[in-house]
Order: structure tokens, then C-alpha cells, then sequence
């Protein structure tokens, strides 16, 4: 029975490792995704910090702002899954204690059943005259045993305390850990609740700003359409021109139709340019304050970075071209056969028109325009833009 009853207890022991081995998994999941949404935090600060005295600049600065409020509301939502997780493994731990504590009262009973019973029997002579006084020899011989093994059994449960004393401790020591952790969290939580009251005051003053200078905005909302526009009028000419070569099957300029079938098989597993916040999705938008206004079609994404960032290729491609553009500097057009990814708002590039680049290499130097540290990127099939998103991992 004892035996069946320390099986029990190793199962619940590996039970209980394996539930703690999972939740620290989840926790340290948990930190990683923290950790990039602060890394994104502080890059936005930056940013704001640049478009401070910018006041023409209030869209920017809005963009910027509730991307913030995007991210702190993430990182309140990962706190309060910790504060779960936390809660669980606290529960779990206090359960484990009090099995311990359980089996450990259990063990100190027994152990004090033997002494009483040693006690009784302490003097030798009792225990010779009760070995003589037996029936038959069999029964001398359990007594004889009994007596002989009363001190082993001693010792084992002596020791067996001790163990279960030691694992009781350290589960005690360990609920202390987690209980401490579990109420940093919950004071962090709060200060992001603060920082987020802030964040929303502070957009709610760029929204009022906004209101009071429509007239000025749509003038820069005009400019910016512009330059939009003329940057989809070369990516499009640009696109068409290398397609345009590859049909005629110009030498070493055909389309690379297995490097095509490569990326195509990566589609939502290319690594991203550069790393930090998406703060400009692709498609249609509309204006977050003037809600019927559309904001220029965004054939990419904007990805905002930290000052003089390396931006690296997504996929192994040829360098077609490198143009310069107004409001995005120089930008560089790499083919993967009749796949492009347009990288631009760059400072300084690292290639040369026919470079054959790989996968991760880096090709440029981030610029800072009019205070904004932003990278512009596309992704097109043949002449048609795709969503960056659903390629990049």
C-alpha cells in the first residue's frame, strides 16, 4: 500500500514539474512579445520626439501617437496574461504545498507510531524475553525481525521527512517568488494604464489641432497624394520595363520563374526589412479625424525605425533599379523573377543595379525625412501590389 501510495506521489511530483515547466514557457513567451512591443514603444518616443516642435506635421505625430495606444493596450493585454498565468502557477504551487504538507504530516505520525513503539522496547532484555516467550521458532524469528528492522525503519523515515521537509521548503520559497513577481507585474500593469491616459489625452489635443487647421491639412494631404502618386506612376514604369526586358529575353535578364516559385512558397515566411512598428497599413484608409476623407491608396507599408537602421532584402533577387524620389529619397527596386520588393526612403544603398542579392543582405541605410525615420515598402506580383503583411513572417 505504501509503495502505491509513493507511486502516487512521483506522478503527482512529474505532474506538477511538467505543468511548471509549461507555464514557464508561457511566461517567458509572454516577456518576449513585451519586450518587442516596448522596443517598438521607444522607437515611436523617438519619433515624437523628433516631430515635436513640427506642428504642420499632426497627422504624423497622430499616427505615431495611437500606434503608441495600439501597443500599450498590447502590453496591458500580455500583463494581464501573465497575471494569469502567475495566478495559476500560484494556485498550482499552493496545492503542491499542501500535498507536501499533507504527506509530510503523514510521515511525522508514523515516524512517531515507531519511536512510541522503540520506546517500549528500549531495555535489550524486554526484547530477549519476548523472543524466548514466542510459541515456535517462525514466530521468534518475525519478532527477532521486527526488532531488528524497528531502527531501519527509523532511519528511513527519519530521512524521508527530511526530503519531503526540503521540497516543502523550496515549493514555499518558490510561492514567495512567484507572488512577488505576480505583484510587479500588476505594478507595471498600472503604470502602463497611466502612460496610456496619457497617450490618449495627448491624442485627443493632435485631434483638436487637426479640427482647427483643415484648410492647411488638405493642402499637405494634396502634396503627400502627389507624391504618392508619382512614386506608383515609376514603380509601375519600373516593374513594366523589367518585365518588358525579361519577355524580349534580353541576356541574362529573362524571368527567373523557379526564384518566383521560391518566393512564392514563402508567401507570410519572408523576413521583414527592417524591424519596428507598422504604422502605415496597405489599402484604403480614411482619415482617423475627417472620416470621409480618404488618405492616399497605400500600395505597401510604412515601418517606422530607429535612426540609421540597416534595411535588409526579404528574399535572394537582381537589383533592377535605383531611383531617387521626392518625399522618399533614394529607393531600390529588387526582381525575384516576376515578384519586386521596392524598399524606399533610403539614406544611403549598399548595391548596384545588377547586384544579385540574398536573402537577409542588407542594401541600405534608413534615412530621416522632415524628422520621420520611416521605411516604405512593396511588394508586387507582375504589376499588381500585394499586402507586405500576409508575405512578411
Amino acid at each position: 500500500m505504501r509503495g502505491f501510495l509513493s507511486g502516487i506521489s512521483v506522478l503527482a511530483v512529474v505532474f506538477f514539474c511538467c505543468a511548471v515547466s509549461v507555464s514557464a514557457q508561457d511566461i517567458r513567451r509572454q516577456e518576449e512579445a513585451k519586450a518587442r512591443l516596448e522596443k517598438e514603444i521607444a522607437i515611436l518616443d523617438q519619433q515624437l520626439a523628433a516631430n515635436a516642435d513640427r506642428s504642420k506635421d499632426a497627422l504624423t505625430q497622430l499616427s505615431l501617437i495611437q500606434k503608441k495606444i495600439s501597443n500599450r493596450k498590447a502590453l496591458i493585454r500580455q500583463s494581464d496574461r501573465q497575471i494569469r498565468i502567475y495566478s495559476d502557477e500560484i494556485y498550482s504551487t499552493q496545492r503542491q504545498i499542501n500535498r507536501l504538507q499533507a504527506r509530510e504530516d503523514t510521515l511525522t505520525d508514523y515516524y512517531a507510531r515507531l519511536v512510541r513503539s522503540a520506546y517500549k522496547n528500549r531495555d535489550a532484555k524486554i526484547w530477549y524475553m519476548y523472543i524466548i516467550a514466542s510459541e515456535n521458532l517462525g514466530q521468534a524469528f518475525r519478532r527477532f525481525s521486527y526488532f531488528k528492522g524497528l531502527s531501519a525503519q527509523m532511519k528511513e523515515q527519519a530521512k524521508e521527512i527530511r526530503a519531503v521537509q526540503a521540497e516543502l521548503e523550496a515549493e514555499r520559497s518558490r510561492l514567495q517568488d512567484l507572488k512577488k513577481e505576480a505583484e510587479a507585474i500588476r505594478q507595471q500593469r498600472k503604470t502602463e494604464l497611466a502612460s496610456l491616459q496619457s497617450e490618449e489625452a495627448q491624442s485627443a489635443k493632435v485631434v483638436t489641432q487637426l479640427r482647427k487647421n483643415r484648410t492647411r491639412y488638405q493642402k499637405e494631404l494634396n502634396a503627400k497624394k502627389r507624391q504618392v502618386e508619382a512614386l506608383d506612376k515609376e514603380i509601375r514604369r519600373l516593374v513594366e520595363a523589367a518585365m518588358k526586358a525579361s519577355s524580349k529575353g534580353k541576356t541574362g535578364q529573362q524571368i527567373d520563374y523557379k526564384l518566383a516559385e521560391e518566393f512564392s512558397a514563402n508567401k507570410g515566411r519572408l523576413p521583414w526589412p527592417a524591424e519596428g512598428p507598422v504604422i502605415d497599413h496597405f489599402g484604403q484608409h480614411f482619415h482617423p479625424v475627417f472620416t470621409r476623407l480618404k488618405l492616399p491608396f497605400n500600395n505597401g507599408v510604412t515601418i517606422a525605425l530607429q535612426k540609421n537602421a540597416p534595411v535588409k532584402a526579404v528574399f535572394d533577387g537582381v537589383v533592377k533599379q535605383i531611383v531617387v524620389m521626392p518625399g522618399y529619397n533614394q529607393c531600390v527596386l529588387v526582381q525575384h523573377g516576376n515578384y519586386f520588393s521596392f524598399y524606399c526612403k533610403l539614406k544611403t544603398t549598399t548595391v548596384r543595379v545588377g547586384d544579385k542579392i540574398k536573402t537577409g543582405q542588407t542594401i541600405g541605410e534608413v534615412d530621416t525625412i522632415n524628422g520621420e525615420t520611416q521605411l516604405h515598402f512593396q511588394i508586387w506580383k507582375n504589376q499588381t501590389p500585394q499586402d507586405p503583411e500576409k508575405w512578411l513572417r
